[in-house]
């Protein structure tokens, strides 16, 4: 097998069938037929390889998590049947009550939810930590502390830290660093092979990166997987065997696609960062971003989101946004098409205006998610939306 990654994620199948398909079959199937009560038998014991129920494997689940395994250089993973189930499969399987964590300020809305929240509720604690800030982690982490976890990129706000420096830190403490790399995908950064113990996705957007399905994968050792699997047999969050067919496919074109967003992402960013009536442009490869050097160290491109702050706060960004004809205003991102999102009403609306503004979120804050169209055509809707 090569070892490019653009060869892996159009190469890498599962076994054909007997009718000698090209691309993979779709197998709709909830449940297996065994050959005989021995088979059966073995096949639960887990003496045997082979698929008892959907719910624990699907042969077009073990593809999508084989190819994502080869592009992120993990060992094992599991597919789940959102980004968030990802998550929270990941915090249900390794933490009890009494534990803690220490997280990055800057997490999607619903991880906020489930750390004040859902995880509170069952006695399990967290502090927020600055990406901005390393030199406060260390102090954070107690005798309880389980996990440190990170989204870098962040959402929305686009900070980085260094993933190389947080592996050290965890592994000094023995803790498990988990990170969601979902705004760079395995293209861009592999936090595994930086030192992370597990590495999330939200599926949902670059993988898939057309806007059609749901779905998450967490990858990993084979040790720690087997926790996730033995917890998420019984929870139940599996990925559907139709998405993970969709999934499986997307990755042939991630590489390309990726190329593009990027491309487009950052004549954006040099657009705007020049703009009269734009406050702050927020994108890892522009050398005014805080962890410019960082971005360049352990991401290969910028990625597709650039984060902006409209002059004139909330009217401001609404006014932009209502004046976009091309962009999409959707709670969305990562997909083909450009996506407009403001974040202190949407996304992270749940989050008290104090909250949002320690993660950069402001009222005039606005989320790009730059799509695949032509740039003459995304630059000419922002220009006239900024009018």
């Amino acid at each position: 097998m090569s070892e490019n990654f653009e060869t892996i994620a159009i190469r890498s199948q599962i076994e054909r069938s007997s009718h000698k398909e090209h691309s993979s079959a779709i197998y709709l199937t909830s449940s297996y037929k065994f050959d005989d009560a021995e088979e059966m038998r073995a096949l639960f014991a887990n003496e045997k390889k082979g698929n008892v129920y959907s719910r624990y494997s699907n042969p077009n689940t073990s593809e999508f998590i084989e190819k994502m395994c080869l592009l992120e250089g993990a060992e094992d993973g599991f597919a789940t049947a959102t980004g968030m189930a990802s998550i929270f499969t990941t915090f249900g399987a390794f933490l009890k009550s009494g534990d803690h964590i220490v997280s990055s300020r800057s997490v999607f809305g619903s991880t906020h939810q489930l750390l004040t929240t859902v995880f509170a509720k069952w006695g399990v604690t967290f502090d927020y930590a600055d990406l901005d800030k390393p030199q406060d982690w260390e102090g954070l982490i107690k005798p309880n502390t389980k996990m440190i976890f990170v989204e870098t990129p962040s959402n929305p706000g686009i900070d980085i830290i260094d993933l190389e420096f947080l592996a050290g830190l965890a592994k000094k403490h023995n803790v498990l660093f988990v990170v969601d790399n979902c705004f760079a995908t395995p293209y861009l950064q592999q936090p595994i092979k930086l030192g992370a113990d597990i590495s999330i996705h939200s599926a949902t957007k670059y993988i898939d990166g057309q806007g059609r399905v749901l779905g998450g994968i967490i990858l990993g050792s084979k040790v720690l997987i087997a926790d996730i699997i033995a917890f998420a047999r019984h929870s139940g969050p599996s990925l559907s065997p139709f998405n993970a067919w969709i999934l499986s496919k997307s990755l042939e074109t991630l590489a390309v696609r990726m190329d593009r967003h990027c491309e487009n992402a950052l004549k954006v960013a040099e657009y705007l960062e020049k703009h009269p009536k734009i406050k702050l442009v927020k994108y890892p490869f522009l050398k005014s971003h805080p962890q410019y050097e960082i971005a360049k160290k352990q991401m290969t491109q910028g990625g597709g989101i650039v984060t902006i702050v409209v002059q004139g706060g909330i009217d401001g960004a609404r006014k932009f946004m209502d004046g976009l004809k091309m962009f999409s205003i959707s709670a969305n991102l990562a997909d083909t098409r450009s996506i407009a999102t403001h974040p202190a009403t949407s996304t992270h609306s749940k989050l008290t205006e104090e909250q949002r503004l320690e993660v950069g979120i402001e009222q005039g804050s606005i989320r790009l998610s730059i799509g695949l169209e032509h740039i003459n055509d995304i630059l000419k809707d922002i220009e006239d939306a900024l009018a």
